[in-house]
């Protein structure tokens, strides 16, 4: 029994030490535990007033992350102010010497997360588009709904939500439709070839700029670009305002009354046409080309299509074949 008690005295000797050292650390806790309290409300109350600046110049979203990021800040600093309390043998030195070593291996660990969360602080520095704008971003279009640090989110035009990561935004090609005040559309329309164009042109014109939602200035405009196969094509454009339901559904009255004033007034839009010619192949003039028909059937009582028109040479040779024809043939 004595062996068992002596062996067990140092085990109490060191939790009576441990007691001690707590006992003797409570003041310090106590301390620290305040600073990081009154550091918690420096934070939010920073944060609050990051916000209100951001929002009173109207930059919502820059407010909403400026704001985070600037509570997360003041929060670090009293953490690290209350771990210098608590033990002193601990230097802010020390601290920001692990606080270096452990942000390099953080920033490998979180890479991705880093480099959207610095690409969303650019795009909303920057400001290329706005929560509002309708963008065209990575094969994703529609209504900018939100900026965060993670990714910008968009609503389509369909009613689906879509993430795109601030790094792809920033890196990639961004089309920003709602940039401006108007929008240009257009659409070509064929007329028929023996159709006038100045009078389809200025059908046109009439009917775009007779419909809701297009705009006088700049005015409508048809332009000839091609003169086509069975058609003359006339491109028609006009501008309207640049949000997606208004470009969309003034395109369908443009088109609608474009189609109705063309053939109100004769204006002829021709479907594609083809032709097709076949030649008999058992007729004597087979491989003569002097005599050889243009595909065009023979018709009774009538004379045959008027042959090809080729040089004095080739009927020579055409002659010479036949005549050696002839004579293999007798």
């Amino acid at each position: 029994m004595d062996e068992v008690d002596a062996s067990s005295q140092p085990i109490f000797e060191r939790l009576d030490a441990w007691l001690d050292g707590f006992i003797r650390l409570i003041p310090n806790l106590v301390v620290g535990l305040i600073v990081f309290l009154i550091f918690l409300a420096l934070a939010r109350y920073a944060g609050r007033a990051v916000r209100r600046l951001a929002h009173a110049r109207g930059r919502e979203s820059l407010g909403d992350v400026g704001a985070s990021l600037t509570r997360w800040a003041v929060v670090i600093v009293g953490l690290m102010l209350a771990i210098t309390i608590i033990s002193p043998n601990i230097t802010p030195a020390n601290l920001i010497s692990g606080l270096g070593v452990s942000s390099v291996a953080i920033g490998f660990a979180f890479k991705d997360i880093l480099q959207n969360m610095l690409s969303g602080i650019l795009i909303l520095l920057r400001q290329p588009f706005e929560v509002g704008d309708q963008i065209v971003s990575k094969g994703h279009e529609g209504t900018v709904e939100r900026i965060e640090t993670r990714a910008t989110i968009i609503k389509t035009y369909d009613g689906r939500r879509v993430l795109i990561p601030n790094a792809d935004v920033y890196t990639d090609a961004v089309v920003v439709n709602t940039a401006y005040n108007s929008r240009r559309s257009e659409y070509d329309i064929g007329i028929g070839c023996n159709d006038d164009w100045a009078e389809a042109r200025r059908i046109m014109i009439a009917a775009a700029s007779g419909c809701e939602g297009v705009l006088s200035d700049p005015a409508p405009e048809a332009i000839p670009v091609e003169i086509g196969d069975f058609a003359n094509i006339i491109r028609l454009r006009w501008w309207t305002a640049p949000d997606r339901a208004s470009q969309i559904q003034t395109f369908g009255r443009v088109i609608e009354a474009s189609a109705k004033a063309l053939a109100e007034n004769g204006i002829d839009m021709p479907y594609p046409t083809t032709v097709s010619l076949f030649h008999d192949q058992t007729e004597e003039t087979d491989g003569i080309r002097s005599q050889q028909r243009e595909g065009w059937p023979a018709r009774p009582n009538e004379d045959d299509p008027k042959p090809r028109r080729i040089s004095d040479a080739i009927v020579e040779r055409d002659r010479e074949t036949a005549r050696r024809k002839e004579a293999e043939a007798s």
